[in-house]
């Protein structure tokens, strides 16, 4: 457990510390003395009703030490009301998943006592951070200290104390021995067993649990595909002009994986408890700013911005910059392709064994060069989303993976479509898809696994070895305060975006073009084993503990891997009209190929279309169970009101 700090408040209670709030080293007193009654205080005079503790309430330790740091935590009962306002789902004794209230506290699964041990240090801290959100100004007109940070009633408090860079950061904090049992069922030891999903919500939230296990899920879906394509690329089916029976099991496996997903991950929302919860009222982005005005919809005063003028933004200045991008990765293509051909005349003129080395080299430069445009065009998607002023984090997150996906989707699969359509060349198909699959593989580990691993342990040296100076001999466990500067100095999780994105395009490799080259599945399993291992150690060590989502799905991402699934019918129906035993039935009329192909690609969609109506997105045993708990809700009403009207 963490060390337990006296709490600054009336009833003089020691609480576990949840969340650590950091104020800008030269933040003015009038500032802090605000912002901690707004957070201490009670919520009937407008605050969180949460306890506060400074780390250093003397003088700080050292010199580089911030002083502004306050740990926040709350009462038991202060916790168990804010589940409640949340609608936090926990277990009931019957088995099913219900909202927790205060009145039937005693009839949920595991509630003992006072409730000690009932919430999830996850779930508790999401509690307060949700208070945190939630405290608003009332007769404020500014922030106390700072003329020019605005404040009208219903603004946020912690919002505008983070954009105008008085409030630096806010984070939960490791429990470090949950941390420990964690990390050893999870990454520390190698084995042949499915992640420890449950225990991984229970520390992270559900958002990174859906993840990991849509993970683990893509991966345990390649393994057929996999052991298909071993004997497949092994043998002399190796006239990879037959491959009509892979690119059919493609058609079918892309399908059928995403609708087995989507009820596999209602099973997990369902057990979790987010499936039927109801999604909170989404208050505008920290970014967001527009003329004060009425807002009909919550009666506050707030930002507003013309929708007018962000779609002229948005089609005047967006949507030209994506294309101009798209152009300029098309230029980069025909660069690959120049010097492609340059290097095959060289090989063809005289072919030595560095000549035939020499011909790998074009994709190798041009797979680097994808990820470097990757990179950038990133930093472009979002400088430009943010000035586009969306209102909703929601919004804007669907405009960013849009821009984002278009973008990567072009890159990354233009020369492949180009070499297989254009160019009809599928031992260059084959020898660019190896390429690109495996240098960017290569790549995403360096830069996500080993380089941030690398430069957190460079920090975490330097903070143990102050820690070991201000040691007390025979002390065993990190004080408080060490943990603190220690994990105020990790990086700071950005999300689960480009972990996604990075299993989309792998996907996008597998489904589109892996009958031509089928060892694809076998590199992407590998990959995403080492992916398992990389992303659990950095979630434990390399970053700070991201705040719980409690997601019921996995959002926008899993219409980007339907579209994806739409577009391999596509391809591989291509890829198969293209065959040579199929042109064999069609020897003299191409026209009656190209519509046999086109007519089976259609049909095709549409079978798929008509699967994803007729395979429910939730399993019949969980919609049975969501049906009767609505039955009992709206039986539980109807004799709330009978009985207002006897009493009345």
């Amino acid at each position: 457990m963490l060390k337990q700090p006296s709490a600054g408040g009336d009833d003089g209670l020691r609480f576990s510390p949840l969340v650590v709030v950091e104020l800008s080293p030269d933040a003015k007193e009038e500032a802090i003395a605000w912002l901690l009654s707004k957070i201490s205080d009670s919520e009937q005079n407008g605050g969180a009703g949460l306890l506060v503790n400074q780390l250093w309430s003397g003088t700080a330790e050292t010199e580089k030490d911030n002083r502004n740091v306050f740990l926040v935590g709350a009462s038991r009962q202060r916790l168990l009301s804010g589940a409640e306002d949340l609608g936090l789902f926990k277990e009931f004794n019957d088995g099913s998943m219900r909202a927790f209230t205060s009145a039937n506290r005693d009839n949920f699964k595991d509630f003992k006592g006072d409730g000690d041990g009932f919430l999830s240090t996850a779930e508790c801290q999401y509690i307060v951070k949700h208070e945190l959100d939630s405290l608003r100004a009332k007769n404020e007109t500014h922030i106390p200290g700072y003329e020019k940070a605005k404040l009208y009633p219903g603004k946020s408090i912690i919002r505008r104390m983070q954009s105008k860079g008085i409030l630096v950061q806010v984070f939960p904090l490791h429990e470090t021995e949950e941390l420990k049992r964690l990390s050893f069922s999870w990454y520390k030891k190698v084995k042949l067993s499915l992640q420890p999903l449950d225990e991984i919500r229970h520390y992270y939230g559900e958002g990174m649990a859906l993840y990991f296990g849509f993970l683990e899920y893509f991966t345990f879906a390649l393994v057929p595909m996999a052991l298909v394509g071993i004997p497949y690329y092994l043998f002399d089916w190796e006239n990879y002009d037959k491959y009509v029976l892979f690119a059919g099991f493609n058609l079918v496996w892309c399908t059928v994986i995403l609708e087995a997903w989507k009820r596999s991950s209602a099973t997990m929302a369902y057990r979790w408890g987010t499936l039927s919860r109801k999604k909170a009222f989404e208050e505008p982005r920290p970014g967001f700013h527009g003329v004060l005005g009425f807002n009909p919809v919550t009666g506050r005063e707030e930002p507003l911005y013309p929708n007018t003028k962000r779609l002229l933004r948005i089609y005047l200045v967006s949507v030209p910059f994506v294309l101009l991008c798209l152009y300029l990765s098309l230029y980069v293509m025909m660069v690959y392709f120049l010097m492609e051909g340059w290097v095959l005349s060289v090989h063809d003129a005289e072919p030595t064994f560095w000549t035939a080395v020499l011909s790998f080299v074009p994709s190798v430069i041009y797979a680097v060069v994808i990820e470097v445009m990757n990179l950038i065009y990133r930093y472009a998607a979002e400088f430009l989303t943010g000035w586009e002023n969306h209102r909703l984090e929601s919004s804007y997150q669907n405009h960013l993976v849009l821009k984002v996906l278009v973008f990567n989707f072009f890159n990354c699969f233009a020369s492949l479509f180009y070499i297989a359509f254009v160019m009809q060349d599928m031992v260059l198909l084959r020898q660019s898809l190896a390429t690109l699959l495996i240098t960017s593989q290569i790549l995403n580990q360096v830069m996500e696994a080993f380089l941030p691993y690398w430069l957190q342990r460079r920090r975490n040296k330097k903070m143990m070895r102050r820690a070991r100076k201000r040691a007390i001999p025979g002390q065993t466990e990190m004080p408080l305060a060490d943990q603190v500067r220690l994990e105020a100095d990790m990086s700071t999780y950005l999300g689960t975006f480009d972990d996604y994105l990075e299993l989309f395009l792998l996907f996008g490799y597998v489904s589109l073009f892996s009958c031509v080259y089928p060892l694809a599945a076998v590199l992407v399993v590998l990959n995403n084993i080492t992916e398992v291992y990389s992303d659990a150690f950095k979630m434990c060590h390399v970053f700070k503990r991201p705040f719980s989502d409690p997601a019921a799905n996995i959002g926008v991402w899993q219409l980007a891997f339907e579209a994806m699934s739409v577009i391999a019918v596509v391809t591989n129906c291509a890829l198969i009209g293209m065959s040579p035993q199929v042109k064999s039935y069609f020897p003299e009329s191409e026209t009656q190929l190209i519509m046999w192909t086109a007519a089976i690609e259609h049909g095709l969609l549409a079978l798929k279309f008509i699967l994803t109506f007729v395979i429910p997105d939730v399993p019949k045993h969980i919609q049975t169970k969501l049906a009767r708990l609505e039955f009992e809700s709206l039986e539980a009403l109807k004799k709330k009101k009978m009985l207002q009207a006897t009493v009345q």
